[in-house]
């Protein structure tokens, strides 16, 4: 990406510990914006003494929602209403469809879609009586398309059914904000992407990173760093006057 400029503007980054989250921290450190990495409890702490981060490191479990007005609200006090908020959250219970319950299904439901809800809606209020603010929230292709359950071999369980119900949700809520919201100066998207495995999966699945590469257009997997650049882009000012839209980072996966 172009290398641009966030002096002197906060940005934050809820779920910032985890292996997306890290590349998005590390992309807007370099572009001189103060982070506040936010992760549940210990992890944010743990990541940036590792790494060496400068971000801000927060701990925040985002299902308990009851208490999102409040840590908002504490943030706000202590570094002020940020440029940019980014959620990379989610809930999943890993369980095979026939095994989901119904106390599951509203479990993850919660996770994924309330707590989003909940913590958006708080932080964007304060962005409009600011003057403005990007959120970027996180979906996946799999809130657009059905998992292939040819990739997921046994004794894998296919990507689950709350995961994408609630992916797709993410969507549709960044286009109610982007209008709610949007005379207020708030723009708020969403990003889609698609296969990103992780390290451990890449080192322990290497047969089943092939079987995902295996249906992307571009013939691999998609590195963290390949998100970062679309986050950063619709956080910064080269994206004003975008906003509702859903960004697919999928190497052209949900193009066939």
């Amino acid at each position: 990406m172009t290398h641009r400029d966030y002096s002197d503007s906060c940005v934050w980054i809820i779920g910032g510990a985890g292996y997306l989250g890290q590349a998005c921290t590390d992309l807007f450190e370099k572009n001189h914006a103060r982070v506040l990495c936010a992760d549940l409890p210990g992890k944010a702490a743990a990541w940036v003494a590792q790494s060496g981060s400068k971000a801000i490191p927060r701990d925040l479990d985002a299902s308990a929602v009851a208490t999102l007005p409040r840590w908002v609200e504490d943030q706000v006090q202590a570094h002020g209403v940020p440029k940019g908020l980014v959620v990379m959250t989610y809930a999943s219970t890993a369980k095979r469809f026939d095994d989901l319950t119904a106390a599951d299904f509203d479990h993850a439901n919660h996770g994924n879609l309330t707590a989003t809800f909940v913590l958006a809606r708080e932080v964007a209020s304060r962005m409009a009586a600011a003057g403005g603010g990007s959120i970027v929230l996180f979906s996946s292709m799999y809130g657009s398309v059905s998992p292939d359950p040819g990739i997921y071999l046994d004794p894998m369980t296919p990507n689950p059914i709350e995961y994408g119900v609630g992916k797709a949700g993410i969507q549709q809520m960044a286009r109610y904000f982007a209008v709610h919201f949007g005379k207020a100066g708030v723009r708020c998207n969403a990003i889609s992407p698609g296969p990103f495995p992780n390290p451990t999966i890449q080192a322990e699945k290497p047969d089943f990173v092939q079987r995902l590469s295996a249906k992307v257009p571009l013939g691999r997997v998609g590195q963290a760093s390949e998100i970062a650049g679309a986050v950063a882009f619709l956080v910064s000012d080269a994206s004003t006057y975008v906003t509702g839209i859903n960004l697919p980072v999928d190497g052209g996966w949900t193009a066939w």
